[in-house]
């Protein structure tokens, strides 16, 4: 009888524990912000969120306001809506708000890299000494000099040269950006003397052209591999590319390259004097990869086809780009030297800021996740003060609660190339209800998890957009074409990309 009695309060237990895990169990406290927990348990609104972000986010806040919490696979998120509260809680201890446990699983499930306890410190460390500051003038050079090793390498003037070329936007960018990035982060082909130069400069462009192909086949794969969602044949061909670039990017083979940056090699430095073995090494820099150049190129294509689409911005950033030439000594035209953009020549183009952060106001959209270590007390603008409970995860979307909302941008939905910088070049204030806000754009994201290299990032875009209205004439094959969909499995991972691709076709001005 006894036993029976074990083996009863045994399976009552496992019985409540799974209901509790499933979330059952789980009811709104009154300082709690609005709990919906969905119809399903433990998925909650799992399917929803991960088909459409930004339309389910939406209808939660017209339901709910602008804090909520629902349950979204497993695990509880409170999303805050309101942009006064971003400071608080980006400022908030790491002892209560933790952005390194998310972080930590993600890095793991996607790049295969398990992170130790000093890696941000590292990370940010240097991060400062060579994406900012100097570290940033002698980056900015070798990303330009690569730049041209990709786009001119065939440059010389002509009537012949000046032929509409065509191409498809989104790929062009994403390829010479990200190749461009690439080679001056992790190093070019060794060459000795001038007459193995060019050898070493068309190698470096097949085999950086063969990483951009391996690359875009795990990018293709990435947002269903965060969400684990991947059937059995996606699975093995993410696991495929992982061991490839592993090995591609690999501390042994880097030995081999010449020109290595110091952001790359410092790093491996220092991760080996804190004792991570070659191989989780290997796996570090393919996450550096995907950080440093997997939305440059997506962000270029929109920002050039927004140029394209709006005349008026077109002139205006040309203008201003050919002026800063101008300026420098230099001309972009037949029989002049090639154009060398140095990092003071792109601090002098307020209208190319504001095009650039316009374009990211539009389609860069991050999710920025916090774990909730302590219960934290959180007051909105409203003054209602609300509980965030301890286990439960809070998340912001900028991308809804500030850059698409009307009244803190009138028209969000519109390209306005001027939106972030007033007549005499300085950049403009934001207010909603009359109170100025310090978020009005977060691309980047904000606090602790912001992007260490948004300034090298900015760099290489503004290089290669300077580069192509400097020496083309661009326009669409179609002027009458509609901006793309974007592709909305891309939420919450940086900058969208476009559904479908978009034709262009571009000649030498002179």
């Amino acid at each position: 009888m006894g036993l029976w009695v074990a083996l009863l309060c045994t399976l009552v237990a496992s019985l409540l524990g799974g209901l509790y895990l499933l979330g059952v169990f789980r009811r709104r406290r009154p300082d709690e912000p609005p709990l919906d927990k969905g119809t399903i348990p433990w998925l909650g609104y799992a399917l929803d969120f991960r088909k459409d972000s930004s339309e389910f986010l939406k209808r939660m806040q017209r339901k709910h306001g602008d804090i909520f919490t629902v349950l979204i696979g497993g695990y509880y998120f409170t999303f805050v809506m309101d942009p006064f509260c971003f400071g608080a809680i980006v400022k908030e201890s790491r002892s209560k708000l933790d952005f390194n446990s998310f972080a930590s699983q993600l890095v793991l499930r996607v790049f295969g890299y398990k992170p130790i306890k000093a890696n941000h410190g590292i990370i940010h460390a240097l991060s400062m000494k060579h994406l900012m500051g100097d570290g940033l003038t002698v980056m900015t050079q070798a990303t330009m000099e690569n730049f041209w090793k990709l786009m001119f390498f065939n440059l010389s003037s002509g009537e012949e040269k000046r032929v509409w070329q065509e191409d498809n936007l989104f790929h062009y960018c994403y390829n010479i950006v990200f190749r461009a990035g690439y080679l001056a982060l992790y190093g070019t082909e060794p060459h000795q003397g001038a007459d193995n130069k060019e050898k070493a400069n068309e190698q470096d462009r097949i085999h950086s052209n063969e990483v951009f192909h391996e690359f875009r086949k795990y990018d293709s794969l990435f947002p269903r591999l965060a969400y684990a969602v991947l059937p059995p044949k996606d699975r093995r061909e993410a696991e495929r590319l992982k061991r490839l670039f592993w090995s591609m990017l690999s501390v042994e083979k880097s030995c081999q390259k010449d020109n290595i940056s110091g952001w790359i090699s410092d790093q491996d430095q220092q991760l080996a004097e804190n004792g991570v073995p070659e191989y989780m090494r290997n796996r570090f820099r393919f996450m550096l990869l995907w950080a440093s150049q997997g939305n440059t190129g997506p962000t270029a294509f929109w920002l050039l086809l927004y140029l394209m689409k709006n005349p008026e911005a077109m002139k205006a950033v040309k203008d201003e780009v050919d002026k800063v030439s101008r300026e420098s000594g230099q001309e972009a035209k037949a029989g002049s030297p090639p154009i060398n953009i140095t990092r003071d020549m792109l601090n002098q183009t307020p209208f190319l800021d504001s095009a650039l952060e316009e374009t990211l106001r539009l389609v860069a959209a991050p999710v920025l996740i916090r774990a909730v270590l302590q219960d934290v007390s959180l007051k909105m603008s409203s003054g209602t003060e609300y509980t965030l409970r301890k286990g439960d995860r809070l998340a912001l979307f900028p991308h809804l609660s500030v850059q698409m909302n009307p009244e803190i941008h009138p028209e969000p939905h519109e390209f306005k190339y001027d939106r972030f910088v007033n007549p005499d070049g300085t950049k403009k204030d934001f207010y909603k209800n009359g109170k100025r806000l310090k978020y009005f754009n977060m691309p980047w994201g904000a606090g602790v998890s912001i992007c260490p290299g948004r300034f090298f990032a900015t760099a290489e875009i503004k290089l290669f957009v300077f580069l192509m209205l400097s020496y083309y004439d661009l326009e669409l094959v179609n002027r009458e074409e509609e901006i793309p969909a974007i592709d909305v499995s891309r939420w919450g991972f940086g900058t969208m990309q476009p559904v479908h691709d978009v034709r262009f076709r571009y000649r030498l001005r002179f």
